[in-house]
C-alpha cells in the first residue's frame, strides 16, 4: 500500500507554556534544579547528575546514588560528555566526570509534592540512547534536542553513559572485588541506573514512570535491545525502539576488507556472530591483555590502573576503536545471565512492544573483489555460502541496485542490519509480543549517491532538519517525512502502536508475512517480505548455528 504524504501530515501541536516570566524549577532527589523555558512551551534540565562521579576508587564500579546539593543547581547547559577517542571538539571536553541526563517537557508541572501531579496527567517518557559503538558519542548534543518530540506530548530524556574502556572494561580483580562477582558492562549498568533515576524523579517533570519508552540509535538501538534481556532492568520500561541495531550483531565490515571479515569469522566460534556477546572469561583475558599494555603489574593491578590519567587508558585504547563484539557488552552473569541473542530465541527476553528497523544503505565497505567477497559468505555462511553467492551475484557483479547498492554493501547492510532485524522481530513476535519493522530510505538531499546511510533517520525522528550552509538542503518532503516519524514515534510511546488518525497504517509484524513499513523518498510503503529471498536465507544460517 503506498501512501503520499501531504501537508496535512505536518502535525502542529499546541502545548501550555510556561509563563513568559517564569522560570523552571523543580526538585529531584539530589536536591532543587532550574532550567530554561522552551520559546514555543515546556521547558528543558540539562546537565542533571543521576550517579555519582565514577572517578578515582568508582572507577569501574556500579554508577552510585547521586550526592545531594545544596541550594539551586543550574540546569541549563549540557554536562561533559563521556571520556572517549572520539576527536576533536568531543575529545578535548569529554570527561570521567560525566554521569548526567536531560530532560524536556512540554509542560512543566506547578508546586507539587514529591509524588509529582496525579497520574492521569502525567505524560508519556521516551529515554534517548546515543549511538557511538559504546566507544564514542554523547547525549550532550543540540543534535537531540528533545523540544520538537516533547511538543507531541511526551517527556524526553537523553542519557549520558560511560564509554570505551571506561564502560566496557572486564578484569579478573575486578571480578574478584565485585560482589556479584561479575565486571564490565558498566555503561549498561549507567543506563540502568538512568531509568531508575526517572522511576524516581520524572513525575517531577509531569512524565509518567509506568509509561516509559527506551530508544536509539546503533550501539543505542543495541543497547536498548540488549537491556531487553538483564533481570535488572525489568518493569523501568514499557516499550522499546531500535534504530539500527540489533540484538545479534555481526563484526562491522565496513572498518574491514572483506579478507579481513573472512580472516576473523573463520577464526571465532561461528555462534558468536548470533550470541554476540562474550563470556566473562574471554573478556577478562581482553582486559588482562590491556591491562599488560599499560605496564599493570600481575597482582595488585587495580590500584594501578585505577590511578592512571584517563588520556593514558584512552591511548591504550585507542588502537581498539570497535571494541569488540557486541559493542562490548559481556556475559557476566550479573546484569546478562545469558547472551541477549540466546534469551530472545527462547523467548525469554521482557514482554514489552517492540520497533526495530534499519537504513536501505547503512554502510558502504570498502572495495572489495568477487573472491573477497565469495571469501566472506563461507566464513559466515559455510554450507550456505553457495545459495548466498548466487542471490548476491558475487561471481558475476552487477551494475548496483538504485536503493541497496552493489553486492559488496547488499551483504554487509543485509548481514549487519537488515536481516537480524527480521530475526530478532520474529523471536520476539514468535513469544507473543507486539512487534513493528520499518525501512528508512531516505537520503540526504545532495547525498543520494550514497543512499540513505547509518545516522541518516536521526534527524528525522529529532525534527532537528535545520540544513542550510553546507549540510543538506531540506524540503517540504522532508519535513513531511519528519513529521510522520515523530507521530509514530510518540505514537507508539503513548500506546504501544504507531499508527493514529491522519498518517497511513502501519502493519503490525509477523513471521509469515514480514510486514513493514518503508520511509521513502515519494512517501510511506507499507508491504510484506523485505528483501525476502535474502533474509529467509540469512534467517536459515542462524538456526543452522545456533543449534
Amino acid at each position: 500500500m503506498r501512501v503520499v504524504l501531504g501537508a496535512a501530515a505536518v502535525i502542529g501541536l499546541a502545548l501550555p507554556a510556561l509563563a513568559a516570566d517564569a522560570v523552571p524549577t523543580v526538585a529531584v532527589s539530589g536536591g532543587r534544579l532550574q532550567g530554561s523555558s522552551l520559546t514555543q512551551g515546556g521547558a528543558a534540565f540539562k546537565g542533571i547528575p543521576y550517579a555519582q562521579p565514577p572517578v578515582g576508587d568508582l572507577r569501574w564500579r556500579a554508577p552510585q546514588p547521586v550526592k545531594p546539593w545544596t541550594g539551586v543547581r543550574d540546569a541549563t547547559a549540557f554536562g561533559a560528555p563521556c571520556a572517549q577517542n572520539a576527536g576533536g571538539r568531543a575529545l578535548e571536553i569529554s570527561r570521567e566526570d560525566c554521569l548526567f541526563l536531560n530532560v524536556w517537557t512540554p509542560e512543566l508541572p506547578g508546586p507539587v509534592s514529591r509524588g509529582g501531579q496525579a497520574a492521569q496527567a502525567r505524560k508519556p517518557v521516551m529515554v534517548w540512547i546515543h549511538g557511538g559503538g559504546n566507544y564514542g558519542g554523547t547525549a550532550s548534543s543540540a543534535g537531540f534536542d528533545g523540544a520538537s518530540l516533547a511538543r507531541r506530548g511526551v517527556v524526553l530524556v537523553s542519557v549520558n553513559y560511560r564509554l570505551t574502556i571506561f564502560g566496557f572494561f572486564a578484569h579478573p580483580e575486578l571480578t574478584r572485588e565485585s560482589p556479584h562477582h561479575a565486571s564490565g558492562n558498566y555503561g549498561l549498568m549507567d543506563q540502568i541506573a538512568a531509568l531508575e533515576w526517572v522511576r524516581d524523579n520524572v513525575a517531577q517533570f509531569g512524565g509518567d514512570p509506568g509509561n516509559v519508552t527506551l530508544f536509539g540509535q546503533s550501539a543505542g538501538a543495541v543497547d536498548a535491545d540488549v537491556l531487553m534481556t538483564t533481570p535488572l532492568a525489568q518493569g523501568l520500561f514499557h516499550r522499546v525502539i531500535a534504530e539500527s541495531g540489533t540484538v545479534t550483531r555481526n563484526p562491522d565490515a565496513a572498518t574491514l576488507r572483506m579478507t579481513a571479515l573472512g580472516a576473523v569469522m573463520a577464526i571465532k566460534n561461528e555462534a558468536l556472530s548470533y550470541s554476540d556477546a562474550p563470556l566473562l572469561a574471554e573478556a577478562e583475558q581482553e582486559g588482562l591483555a590491556l591491562a599488560a599494555d599499560l605496564h599493570a603489574p600481575a597482582v595488585g593491578a587495580l590500584p594501578y590502573l585505577r590511578n592512571l590519567p584517563a588520556s593514558d587508558l584512552l591511548k591504550a585504547a585507542s588502537g581498539r576503536k570497535s571494541i569488540g563484539p557486541a559493542n562490548g557488552i559481556t556475559v557476566d552473569g550479573w546484569v546478562f545471565p545469558k547472551p541477549p541473542a540466546a534469551v530472545f530465541a527462547s523467548g525469554q527476553e521482557h514482554r514489552v512492544p517492540l520497533i526495530v528497523g534499519n537504513n536501505a544503505r547503512e554502510r558502504t565497505p570498502p572495495e572489495s573483489t568477487a573472491a573477497e567477497l565469495s571469501h566472506a559468505m563461507e566464513a559466515m555462511y559455510g554450507p550456505l555460502a553457495a545459495r548466498a553467492s548466487a542471490l548476491y551475484g558475487a561471481a558475476a557483479p552487477q551494475a548496483p541496485d538504485p536503493l541497496y547498492g552493489g553486492p559488496a554493501t547488499q551483504w554487509v547492510v543485509d548481514t549487519m542490519y537488515r536481516c537480524p532485524v527480521v530475526a530478532q522481530l520474529a523471536w520476539h513476535a514468535a513469544a507473543g509480543n507486539t512487534a513493528y519493522e520499518y525501512q528508512f530510505d531516505r537520503a540526504a538531499p545532495g547525498r543520494e549517491a550514497v543512499g540513505a546511510v547509518h545516522g541518516a533517520e536521526v534527524p528525522y525522528v529529532f525534527g532537528a532538519l535545520t540544513g542550510g550552509g553546507r549540510g543538506p538542503q531540506y524540503s517540504a518532503v522532508d519535513l513531511e517525512i519528519s513529521s510522520a516519524m515523530q507521530q509514530y514515534w510518540t505514537n507508539f510511546a503513548k500506546t504501544g502502536n504507531p499508527n493514529g488518525t491522519g498518517l497511513p497504517p502501519w502493519p503490525k509484524f509477523d513471521a509469515a508475512t514480514g510486514a513493514v513499513l518503508e520511509f521513502k523518498d515519494d512517501g510511506l510503503v507499507a508491504g510484506q517480505g523485505l528483501r525476502r529471498p535474502f533474509c529467509d536465507l540469512y534467517l536459515e544460517n542462524v538456526k543452522r548455528l545456533m543449534r
